[in-house]
Formats: C-alpha cells, structure tokens, sequence
C-alpha cells in the first residue's frame, strides 16, 4: 500500500496560530516554510520573521526548545509561491475572511504539487464555500483543519471534509495528525464553528447569560465552572481572557452571520453580552491586553464590574456546601442541584441543563456521533466528560425527564423538545449514547464503532469514554505479580511491563522490589522489560513519606538502608541482561528521572517534564542521578583532546543544583537526561507500542548491557572552580547559606570528593558519596524545614 508522507509542510499566515502551528510542527520534527505577506518596509520576510521571534517569547512556550523557532523557513507570497511544490500538505491560516482565503487559494493554486493535501485553519467558515474557489484538480484534497489554540498543549484537531473531498485524503491526514502531530481528530459536519467551538462558545454564552439571570460575579462563576465541575481549571471567565476577548467575539458573529431561529432553535441566547461587548470597546481584550473580565494589578487581581465599569477586588469563593455537592456520585449531584435553593446551585443546574439541551438537538447536524461530540469537549475545552457522558453517568432517562420537564416549564433557553431518540429505541434502551457496541448516530439510527484506521492500532488503551468498550490498563494482558505498589505483567508473552501504582508513581521500597523482581523476570524468560504507567505522572520521585516512620523509629540508618536499596535497584537497571526501556510521560522527577536515565532506552511522550528536584526539599540526588551526571561528562569528555572534564560536568551541575526541569522531552534532551538514541513520541497513547518495539528491536539486536567501568572525575581541582562560583552567588545574595551547602555537596559528589583530577572511580563510589550527602542533609533542620513545608502546602519553602 502506498504511504502518504509529509516531507514538508507550508502554512500560510504568520498570525497566532499559523505561527504556533508551524512551531509545533518543528516540535515533531516535520520541515516546515511559514508564509506571509510582503512586508511594505524592510526585508520582505519582515512579517514572518517577526513572528518567529515572537514564538520565542510566547509563555506557555509553543515550542520544546525556544531556539527551534530558527527551524522554520521563511517566506512570502511575493517571491516563494515556487517553494510550494515541494510541500505534501499545505495549511492555510489566515485572517477569517471568506474574500482574502479565496484570494489567496488563486494565487497559490497554480503552484500546488499534485499530491498535496490543501487544507484550512478556519475556525467556523464554511469548508464547502471556500473550496468551490479552488480549482477541480485541487477540490479531492481539500479539506478543513481546525487546531485548537495553543496547538502544542490542545488535543483537538478537528477535520471537516466537503462533498468533493476524497475519503483517503481525510484518513491520510487524520493518520498523519495523529501519529505526526499527536493530536485528537474528530471529524466535524461542516456546520458554523464545527463540533467543539459550536458546543463550548455556546455553552459560554448560556453560562453569561445565567450569571445575568443569577446575579453572580465572575470570580464565583470561575470557582464553580472550573476543576469542581470537571473542566478546565481556568473556568469561564479566565478561560474566554486567555482565548481573547476579540477572538470569541468573532466565533460567536459566525453563529450570529451564519444561523438563524430556523437553524437553530437556541438562537435567541446568541446576542453579543453587553460585558463584552463593553470590554471590546474599552480595548480590554483578555490575557493578551493584560485586562478582560481579570485584571492583574501588582500581586492583586481584579475583576470587571459592568455596572460601574470600573475593576474591582477579585478572589471571592463559591459557597462551600456546592463544592460538597459537586464531589458527590453523577445522579445524586445533579438531582441536589436542581433542587438547590441558592443562586450558585441553580446557576449550576442552568447550565448543565442548557448543555445537554443543546448537545442533544444539535447532535444529528454537527456530528456523526455522540462519541465526537464529547471527544471535542474533552480535548477542545479540557473537560473531564464531555456532556452525554455527564447525562449517561447520571442515569440517562431519569436526566431526560428533568430537562424535559424544564424546558416544558419555559426554564431553558428554547422551547424545543429533546429529539425523540433520546426518549425511545436503542438509546433509551441501553441507557445512553455510549455503548459497547459503539456510541449512537443519529443519522443513521445506530450505535456506530470507532473507525478502525491502521494508525489507532498504535493504540493499545486509546483514551475511553463512559460506556465504551475497550481494554483497560489495569486489567488488560496477563498479570505475572501484582501488589499494592505494582503490577508486572505482558501484553503480547514477548516483553515484560512493569506498571508503578503507587500515588504520583512514587518509588517506595516495595516498587523498588517489585522492579528488582521484574528484572530477574524479564532476564529469564523475556526479551525486556517496560517500565510504562497508563496516566501520569512517570514517577514523581522517591517517596519520602513512606521513609519518615523508619526515620522516627530507627533515625538516619534507615534512610540510608533505604537509599542504598534504591541504588542497588538502579545499578540493577542499568547492568540487566535484557533491555529495560523507561516510557515516560508527564512528569519524571527526582527518583522518577533516575529510573529513567538508568534505563538502556527512554521513550518519551513530548510532554515529558524531567529533572532532579531534590534540592526544593532541602536534599541531594540520592540514587544515582549525581553519579549519572558524572559518568556522563567523562563519557562525553572522551570525544575531546582536551583532559578538562569540568566544561562536560557543569551544565549536569548546574541542572541539579538549580532543580532546572525540562519544560518538554526536547529541552530534557539539552539537560542531559534524555540521550539522542532515545525516541520522542508526538502522541501520548502510543508510548507503549513504541516502547515495546524498542525493546524489541534492542533484544533482536543482540543486546547486551554496557561493561561496568571506571571513569574519571574532575577531583579536589574540578570542586575549588565550583565552589569559587558558588561563594559568589551566596555572597552577591542569589542563593542562601543553606542553598550554598546543599550546592557544594552536590559538587563534591559529581567531582568525585577529595581525589585528584582525573582519577578513575567507579558508579559505586559516587553513590557512596551521594548517601552520604543525602543521609547528612535528612536530618538538618532546615532541610527538615523543607520537607514539612513540601508535604503541607506543596509549596518549596525557602530558607
């Protein structure tokens, strides 16, 4: 079978997302020309480069290292159109206006390889408008594209397809933003705004109008509608500042422009709220204007009081007893809301009814399935359930009746029933839209499976929604051992996986066995072993909690029987007989990034935040990490003509004593931790198939562990250059007295202590004096200090 592959990529438009797209397609490493206009002044390229040292600045940062900005090519409509033909896909990002996309589509046509894929950003234009200006040759590969923003961090790329589009130029790109890119597809009807942005903007205008209705500010609203109700922590009134005020204002004049009370029932509740558009004409835009509904003044934050159009102190709380509410069982919650008397818990019924009013009439036209709908929830708004998986969980006809009820009353926002699908047939019958047989089409009347393109079969445990069928990590293959604190177990009889359950994976003594034990396993009867947890985080590090009863009864002994167990479990790691592969995911800190750099191979998800953090709890490194930076600066050093090892030892230093954490797998690569052999995976539910084959391809290869070898060390010289710089920083009062302490001793560890520059030692040695640091700092009050403060507020406390 012939396989479409994306060499290069061109996208038009250097505004927020065009650029952040192109970003993200460096991120993965696929080519990529960013287009523009000529700039009037200057060099031609003006507008895209200036876009591209943007990119650089952006917080959270579009890229896994901000240098990589300099990757993407630079162009303009003016002299490159040439460099268009060497392009397998082409995203067009520019301004939403109907007249400039089809004018530009004019201008480039002619340069369009014959392969290519054209595809539109449109965030709610008409997909089949804007290809009837291509020519027909062009027509079969045209498609929408709608990323979400920011397209690094957001799951959801939606494709829309038109009545000329070819089915494999859909399955094409939706294989190659879903293994490329690693992102969500949802195919989408070609309706105003989709599937995701036609739920969510509605819902927020629902929920604007409801606050209206119940008299409630913003900060309260933002407390109910964020991480209690299951969505995004940010709620409604950060999130809308965050995406812009100017930006949501434009989806909902496409509901506006392109809907009517014929096409849409719910139409009345679409006017623009007068709060914003009061913001809008005061040029108070949202996060990007550093004011909208929030206001940030000095430590303070405000929020916008309509009626006196002035900002007033923010921070007021939901009351507490709705908080209660929130946390209890699906059914129970929603039927004690409805039946709550205070103005915060009916708003909340409001707006969860309004939802599933509306995601239940709109369904047949926006979507194919109730699956798409909630996917593009989850992954376009961060919700935690999209909103039939809500209804379903809470008893799906016992909701009906209620919101039935409601609407019948005149209490919703229309007077529209819910279809009849949702009260008889199969829907009724299974008790949802969401079956093992697959989740309900309205069109066609049927509960349809997911589609079962090659690429999903990457997939071992895709994400599920409520009802769903498929395999469940905890469960899934054959269980060898099983305890409190892991599961080792096989997927396919060939490759061992080693499956952390502890909370935030953290390393216990009975992981530590646990993996020991595994091992032993692996090198008798298997070809690896993965180290692979279903959610994250990888590992949070070592459980600290877990040592403190053995330290209040036997004292500092036991922390450093703890700790050499924990040594001898990563050097156990490191010299296995079988390949151990470490597939990481979120966060990998502390012990959690020594298992990892133990490990003969890391895969790593792109969102893979790794780094030795020991020092915000006032300690060392204590199980191997120094000694890894060490034998990594010698290893690295061997490829010099020079016998300086301290230019190779002090980013490693540096990193650890600063606890600096990669903010992506990419930027763990430039720390160290991650090696150029290792694998970066774009999409999170493909790590354990990557894994696996690593560890397959390694064992068929012949693996075999590394020797274990002396190497040499910076010495007593290597230590005083340190110290030097050290004294600086605590003096100049950049680090305090107890931060210079901790700093030496990591120092006096990754330098090999007291020995002369350049005399051999072994992992073994260094551990020894990694112990002995951290046993000595376990019991100093201030680092003691910082532990308690960790474990209480979450919080690194400073001393």
């Amino acid at each position: 079978m012939k396989r479409f592959q994306v060499k290069k990529v061109a996208v038009l438009g250097a505004g927020v997302m065009g650029a952040q797209i192109a970003a993200h397609l460096v991120n993965v490493k696929v080519p990529v020309v960013l287009f523009d206009l000529p700039a009037k002044e200057g060099a031609k390229n003006g507008i895209v480069t200036r876009a591209i040292e943007n990119l650089k600045k952006l917080k959270p940062s579009p890229l896994g290292v901000a240098a990589d900005a300099d990757l993407i090519g630079q162009a303009n409509y003016e002299e490159h159109l040439e460099q268009l033909r060497g392009c397998d896909l082409i995203i067009e990002a520019i301004a939403e206006r109907m007249d400039w996309k089809l004018d530009l589509y004019k201008k480039i046509a002619p340069f369009v390889a014959e392969h290519a894929i054209v595809a539109s950003n449109t965030s709610g234009l008409s997909i089949t408008k804007l290809s009837e200006g291509l020519p027909e040759a062009i027509k079969p590969r045209f498609c929408g594209i709608h990323f979400f923003n920011p397209p690094r961090y957001m799951t959801l790329v939606e494709l829309i397809n038109t009545p000329t589009t070819e089915a494999q130029i859909l399955d094409d790109l939706e294989a190659f933003v879903t293994s490329g890119l690693g992102k969500g597809v949802v195919r989408a009807k070609d309706t105003p705004n989709f599937v995701a942005n036609r739920i969510g903007i509605a819902g927020m205008l629902a929920t604007m109008k409801e606050v209206e209705n119940f008299g409630l500010t913003y900060d309260v609203v933002d407390d109910l509608t964020g991480k209690r109700l299951g969505r995004a922590s940010s709620g409604t009134f950060r999130t809308a500042d965050v995406v812009g005020l100017d930006t949501m204002a434009h989806v909902i004049k496409t509901l506006q422009d392109n809907l009517n009370e014929q096409t849409d029932p719910f139409y009345g509740s679409f006017g623009t709220p007068p709060v914003l558009a009061k913001l809008i004409e005061m040029g108070n835009l949202g996060q990007k204007a550093k004011a909208g509904f929030f206001k940030k003044v000095g430590r303070d934050i405000q929020r916008f009081d309509l009626e006196s159009g002035e900002y007033v102190p923010a921070g007021e709380k939901a009351d507490e007893v709705y908080g209660r509410m929130l946390k209890r069982p699906a059914a129970e919650r929603l039927k004690l809301l409805r039946n709550a008397e205070g103005p915060q818990g009916q708003f909340l019924w409001a707006i969860l009814r309004n939802g599933f009013h509306y995601a239940a009439v709109h369904l047949a036209s926006i979507a194919e399935t109730a699956r798409d709908l909630d996917q593009a929830m989850r992954w376009g708004f961060g919700m935690k359930q999209g909103p039939f998986e809500l209804w379903q969980e809470a008893g799906w006809l016992e909701v009906a009746k209620m919101v039935q009820e409601d609407i019948d009353a005149g209490k919703a926002l229309c007077k529209t029933p819910l279809p009849d699908w949702v009260f008889k047939g199969p829907v009724a019958e299974a008790g949802g839209v969401h079956t093992a047989l697959g989740s309900w089409n309205p069109s066609k009347g049927v509960f349809e499976a997911r589609r079962s393109l090659p690429v999903y079969e990457r997939q071992h445990f895709p994400e599920l929604l409520l009802g769903e069928a498929g395999p469940k990590f905890e469960t899934a293959g054959t269980t060898i051992e099983e305890n409190d604190s892991i599961r080792v177990w096989t997927l396919d009889g060939d490759v061992l996986i080693a499956s952390i359950k502890t909370k935030m994976h953290a390393i216990s003594p009975e992981v530590c066995e646990g993996l020991m034990a595994a091992i032993d396993l692996a090198e008798a009867e298997y070809q690896g072993l993965v180290v692979w947890s279903g959610d994250e985080p990888f590992s949070a590090g070592a459980d600290l909690q877990a040592m403190l009863p053995a330290f209040m009864a036997v004292g500092v002994a036991a922390i450093e029987d703890a700790e050499g167990f924990m040594q001898q479990m990563m050097l156990r790691l490191r010299y296995a007989n079988v390949p151990v592969v470490s597939a990481v995911r979120g966060l990998a800190l502390g012990g959690g990034c020594e298992l990892a750099v133990h490990s003969a191979r890391r895969v790593l998800h792109m969102e893979s935040y790794v780094g030795l953090v020991e020092v915000g709890v006032g300690l060392v490194p204590g199980a191997g990490g120094l000694t890894y930076i060490a034998r990594r600066a010698a290893e690295n050093a061997e490829t010099s003509t020079g016998k300086d090892l301290l230019p190779f030892l002090t980013e490693g230093f540096t990193a650890a004593a600063m606890a600096k954490v990669g903010t992506s797998a990419i930027e763990s690569r430039k720390l160290g931790y991650v090696l150029h052999s290792d694998l970066i995976v774009p999409h999170k539910d493909e790590l354990l198939f990557v894994a696996i084959n690593e560890a397959k391809a390694l064992f068929a290869g012949g693996y075999r562990a590394p020797h274990k070898r002396l190497f040499p060390v910076a010495g007593r010289d290597g230590k005083a250059t340190i110290l030097g710089s050290l004294v600086n920083m605590r003096d100049g009062g950049f680090i305090s007295q107890h931060d210079f302490h901790i700093a030496s001793l990591i120092a006096n560890v990754v330098t090999g202590g007291d020995v002369e520059a350049g005399t051999l030692v072994s992992e073994e040695y260094l551990m020894t004096l990694e112990r002995q640091a951290f046993c000595s700092l376990i019991v100093h009050p201030k680092t003691q200090e910082r532990i308690l403060g960790m474990l209480n507020t979450g919080k690194p406390v400073r001393n």
